[in-house]
C-alpha cells in the first residue's frame, strides 16, 4: 500500500467527518490508530490540514445569514488588501478565485441589511477593493 494511497484514504475519511475519532478513521481507512495520529500530524505540520470545521446548512441558521462574495481587487493592491480582508471577523472564509472575481469571501452576518453593511462600510473601504458582488446561499444541498 502506498504512502499516497494511505494519506488519501485517511484525508477522506476526514472531508466526509472533521470529528471522528482516530479510531473511526483507522477503522474506515484500513490502516492502525498510530499510522493515523502520525499522518494528521504530519499532515497538519505540513500545512495540508488547516483546520477543521463544522458543516453548516445557512437555510436552519436562526440568526444567520451567509454569502458567497466575490471580490475584485486592484493588482498592485493584492497583497494589502488579502491581508485586510484575512482581518475582518466577518470573513469567515477567503480563496483566492480564477472565475469572474479575483477573491470569494464566505462572509456570515445577521441579515441582508448586516451583510449590505459589512460590505460597504468594512470590504469596500479596504484600499485596493474595487467591487463586492454577494451570492446569498440558501439552502445545503450536499
Amino acid at each position: 500500500m502506498s504512502t499516497q494511497a494511505t494519506e488519501d484514504r485517511i484525508l477522506e475519511v476526514l472531508e466526509e467527518d472533521a470529528q471522528a475519532s482516530y479510531a473511526e478513521i483507522a477503522d474506515r481507512a484500513n490502516v492502525s490508530k498510530p499510522t493515523v495520529r502520525k499522518y494528521i500530524n504530519q499532515l497538519e505540520d505540513e500545512g495540508v490540514i488547516v483546520g477543521y470545521s463544522a458543516d453548516i446548512d445557512p437555510k436552519k441558521l436562526s440568526s444567520q445569514t451567509i454569502a458567497m462574495v466575490g471580490i475584485d481587487v486592484a493588482s498592485e493592491r493584492y497583497v494589502e488588501a488579502t491581508k485586510a480582508l484575512k482581518d475582518l471577523a466577518e470573513i469567515e472564509a477567503l480563496y483566492s478565485s480564477s472565475g469572474d472575481h479575483m477573491l470569494m469571501a464566505e462572509v456570515r452576518a445577521e441579515d441582508g441589511d448586516a451583510l449590505g453593511d459589512i460590505i460597504s462600510e468594512k470590504l469596500l473601504e479596504i484600499e485596493g477593493v474595487t467591487a463586492a458582488h454577494p451570492s446569498f446561499l440558501q439552502e445545503r444541498l450536499k
